[in-house]
């Protein structure tokens, strides 16, 4: 190892101490009488307040490569990577209309993922299969850039050896926070990320606020700042802009509202707000998650500091991704860098545990208990789902040392493509039974294959396929978001396929729920008379 920030690195490594002690602790907060069950290990007992699913889900939407991407995009685009501050936005309101009603009708049935939903609702275990094979395929990338995030911040500390060291050595430290992480999860499921989330979102907000007051100071102001960004950005060549260019904005608007529809369509949200004690405290969150796009605009800024410190020093190969840990490596004294990289590293270890939660309990319910064995118990469940987060973990460690960067933040762009392309059967399903379940097989099916079609034909400096996430908008002549132009497509496909099944009079499976079941709250007969949580199906 050279050029190792010592002081950084201790206090980097005593925070993710506290929080490997925290992690195994866990498993004896809130202890259930019976937790060999999926709802305790999986979704924490459904009994997390309003404060413990704040600090939940700011921990599972706001991610360690959140972190360092957005002001990476930032950084290298200038206004274009403002995009995630629009989307959270819109983001709330939008679910704030039905998140409540998914929480009501999955708690009255016992349903743990958004596929169980489904196949209650409409009586199909294709559908439901396709939906938690949609959710694991998005959710596998998402938690490898957990790791690039990890990466990013070893990088700059210093640790892992040079250019010339051995595979193993180099990453060595990535295996050993992965392996903690694997077995804490393991252990405590849930209640792990939701006690880990106080520390990590504390210390997110201790940092971007020093960030935003210490650095401007150490810079000569925010005047000094955007007059840097906008040299840069207004040079020949130049990859970006302070403001959207008038064709782009068609790329920028279906991006960010894709985007909000994508973001709660992810099964590790999905989980953190079934986890939640009552409808309530999931209408209270959609109230107050927006403080975290306040953050989210002020760690944007970041990328405009970056380039005012001129991080790159000249070097014309520097990785944008690296913007961030290096502008707190040069701009703050070495023990506060080590809280600034502490609170990526920790970022990334809360997500990553309810990514693999959630594709854990997709692949139980959905998969196991579905196809391979419906005779399994809530004991058999659990022990399945904590294999599964194991598998789940070790397969985006194994992707992320073997495969190039550029492949997973491509990959995670799909995953935003592919699971955006669920919302029809999941929302329309809260809202109305009038689609027809096959109709949305072959909806999602044409999303899918359209979507995936045209990012592959897409090529970029540093890749030949996938190399982006706009094509041309058919019909509009616009550059726009794919994901939404697919979810169009597979919107249209549905509503023509129902027409045509329901005039032909097909069968349509059973519907396991009612009308009552979607505004249930606690202390409603629809809770107080439920059977004990496990899904009906």
């Amino acid at each position: 190892m050279k050029n190792v920030n010592v002081p950084a690195l201790v206090v980097f490594v005593l925070f993710f101490a506290l929080v490997t002690v925290m992690g195994f602790l866990a498993s004896r907060w809130r202890r259930a009488d019976n937790a060999q069950h999926l709802d305790e290990w999986g979704l924490g007992g459904r009994s997390f307040g309003t404060w413990i699913t704040w600090f939940l889900l700011g921990g599972d939407l706001y991610t360690a490569y959140t972190f360092v991407a957005v002001p990476a995009a930032v950084y290298a685009t200038g206004a274009a990577g403002f995009f995630a501050v629009p989307y959270t936005i819109v983001a709330y309101p939008l679910v704030f209309l039905f998140l409540p009603r998914l929480w009501s009708v999955s708690r009255v049935h016992g349903y743990v993922t958004p596929a169980d939903f489904v196949r209650g609702r409409y009586g199909s275990r294709p559908l439901s299969l396709v939906v938690a094979l949609t959710g694991i395929l998005a959710t596998m990338p998402y938690i490898a850039l957990q790791l690039v995030g990890i990466q990013a911040v070893l990088d700059v500390l210093g640790v892992g050896g040079g250019a010339n060291a051995n595979w193993f050595v180099k990453d060595l430290p990535l295996f050993i926070a992965f392996g903690v992480l694997a077995a804490y999860t393991y252990s405590s499921g849930l209640r792990a990320p939701a006690l880990i989330a106080f520390v990590k979102d504390a210390l997110i907000y201790i940092v971007i606020i020093v960030a935003v007051i210490y650095i401007p100071i150490r810079l000569g102001g925010y005047g000094h700042i955007f007059d840097a960004a906008a040299q840069k950005f207004s040079a020949p060549k130049s990859a970006g802009s302070l403001t959207v260019p008038g064709n782009k904005q068609w790329t920028y608007a279906t991006l960010a509202l894709g985007s909000a529809m994508a973001l709660f369509m992810y099964p590790h949200s999905v989980t953190g707000v079934l986890a939640s004690r009552s409808r309530n405290t999931v209408r209270r969150n959609m109230a107050i998650m927006p403080a975290y796009s306040l953050m989210l605009g002020l760690l944007a800024l970041l990328g405009f500091m970056a380039i005012a410190a001129n991080v790159s020093k000249g070097d014309k190969a520097f990785n944008s991704q690296l913007s961030v840990p290096q502008l707190f490596a040069d701009m703050f004294p070495d023990w506060f860098t080590g809280v600034a990289f502490a609170a990526i590293g920790i970022g990334a270890l809360v997500p990553a545990a309810i990514m693999s939660i959630a594709a854990a309990n997709l692949f139980t319910r959905n998969v196991y208990k579905e196809w391979l064995k419906p005779s399994a118990t809530s004991a058999d469940e659990t022990r399945i789902a904590k294999l599964v987060s194991l598998l789940v973990k070790v397969g985006a460690l194994v992707f992320v040392l073997g495969m190039d960067k550029q492949a997973a933040i491509n990959l995670q762009l799909l995953g935003g493509l592919w699971i955006l392309q669920t919302f029809v059967a999941i929302v329309g399903g809260l809202f109305t039974r009038w689609f027809h379940h096959w109709a949305l097989f072959a909806g999602w099916a044409a999303g899918m294959a359209y979507g995936t079609w045209e990012a592959y034909g897409i090529a970029s400096p540093a890749t030949r396929h996938f190399g982006g996430n706009a094509a041309e908008i058919p019909g509009i002549g616009q550059i726009g978001y794919i994901g939404l132009t697919a979810f169009v497509l597979n919107l249209l496909v549905a509503v023509v396929l129902t027409l045509v099944l329901r005039a032909v009079k097909a069968p349509e499976g059973p519907d396991e729920t009612r009308p009552g079941d979607y505004s249930a709250e606690a202390g409603d007969d629809e809770l107080e008379n439920a059977p004990e949580p496990v899904a009906a199906h």
